[in-house]
């Protein structure tokens, strides 16, 4: 007796959509499974009263995105979607913004503290597979470095705990996307590629999947609808998932962990600015325990608020004390905290929409570092992984490159199956 589904992808974020498209196009019938109501994944964008707002993923880079752009000369998307920022991110020390984060001319460090930094960051790193190298974010470079650079940057905007974070993949990242000035969103919402890319597919939102087994002929999917038979199962969603849904996952995908991202994106009546040119402010967690960072995005991307408007995004510090307060708790004590960052925030607030993300962003560890090898040389096997924990990599582009190397993976096994190259 045939499957029920030849291929079933759990999980329509950009990692399961561009594995299902990159399998359809080489002939596989797919249909992609999402729990929530919409695609996009932790790449969402809502809307409301002509602001676009990016509950998610917020940027890519010209550098360290290789397969993303791939995928975008494929969609026939181009540079013109992606456009550049064309602005810094700046960080706040002593009572004021100081603008260029992570760059040479940054005024946030001193000159001895950009010299330990550039050395840092001069170290070629394969982001993916990062190396050897275990230490902790809070164990490389000095306190001023730690305190204004990288924790900033990790434990701020991807919600890292420093001292439990490798920071070989925080620093091979760096250098793989350069400055922020080679930074790009996507115009219209980060939600573009998703969108594009399933428009193609065969996808079912609003159909939790509750377990995945192999069987001998391939696997068992469970809905609250139905059992299903397929032939294989990629799991695309944040790897705690994809160990809670198939216990059997390799060692590699238990040890992954995640840590929340809480963001409350607020509407203005005006476009409010910092007094640099910068788009967003880093705020080191020596400076504030409620609000790790701020970003104007009406200067992100123009399109995100209508003329006279303004769109801000705060990131909350410590979000795992968030996830389940109220709404208006939320917005309440960010809004009041990024009054220091941004006068005036709260007076031109019209609207605000808090995302919460359980499971934000991958956070490398020591010990999930030293299952990965044997996770990337795993033999084919009926159930498949992706997403951007697939290269311990907190950002879109490992998603989608996952999603290369696990189609291929898909396609090598039936290929095996059927005796026939794939």
């Amino acid at each position: 007796m045939g499957a029920d589904v030849d291929v079933a992808v759990v999980g329509a974020g950009v990692a399961g959509l561009a594995t299902a498209r990159a399998l359809r196009a080489a002939g596989r019938s797919v249909h992609v499974f999402e729990d929530r109501d919409d695609v996009g994944g932790r790449m969402a964008t809502a809307r409301a009263g002509g602001a676009v707002l990016d509950l998610g993923a917020e940027m890519l880079s010209d550098t360290g995105y290789s397969a993303t752009w791939r995928l975008l000369r494929d969609l026939g998307l181009g540079a013109d979607d992606a456009p550049p920022i064309g602005r810094d991110i700046a960080v706040w020390r002593g009572g004021a913004v100081h603008p260029h984060l992570g760059e040479r001319r940054g005024r946030g460090l001193s000159v001895l503290g950009r010299g330990v930094a550039a050395a840092l960051l001069r170290r070629d790193r394969d982001v993916e597979a990062p190396d050897a190298d275990d230490r902790a974010l809070a164990e490389v470079g000095t306190r001023e470095v730690r305190d204004y650079l990288l924790q900033p940057l990790a434990g701020g905007f991807f919600g890292w705990d420093v001292g439990e974070a490798c920071a070989a993949p925080m620093l091979a990242h760096l250098r793989a996307v350069g400055s922020p000035s080679r930074y790009r969103t996507y115009r219209g919402g980060m939600d573009t590629v998703v969108r594009r890319l399933a428009a193609g597919l065969d996808v079912s939102t609003g159909v939790p999947v509750r377990a995945v087994t192999t069987t001998r002929t391939g696997a068992r999917v469970v809905t609250d609808a139905a059992t299903l038979t397929a032939r294989q199962v990629v799991l695309a969603v944040p790897a705690p998932q994809a160990a809670a849904l198939h216990p059997d996952a390799p060692d590699y995908v238990h040890a992954c962990e995640f840590r929340p991202m809480v963001k409350v994106v607020c509407v203005l009546g005006e476009p409010l600015r910092f007094p640099t040119e910068s788009f967003a402010l880093a705020v080191p967690a020596v400076e504030d325990p409620t609000v790790a960072g701020v970003s104007l995005d009406h200067l992100r991307c123009p399109d995100r608020a209508p003329e006279g408007t303004g769109v801000v995004t705060l990131v909350a510090s410590e979000a795992a004390r968030w996830l389940d307060a109220d709404d208006a708790c939320v917005v309440k004590a960010l809004t009041l905290a990024g009054e220091r960052y941004l006068p005036g925030l709260r007076a031109a607030l019209r609207t605000a929409v808090v995302a919460r993300w359980r499971h934000g962003l991958p956070m490398p560890t020591p010990a999930a570092l030293a299952l990965r090898p044997a996770f990337a040389g795993r033999p084919l096997s009926a159930v498949d992984y992706a997403g951007d924990w697939y290269f311990a990599r907190p950002c879109s582009e490992a998603a989608v490159r996952s999603a290369e190397v696990v189609a291929a993976r898909v396609l090598d096994r039936a290929g095996a199956l059927s005796g026939s190259p794939s």
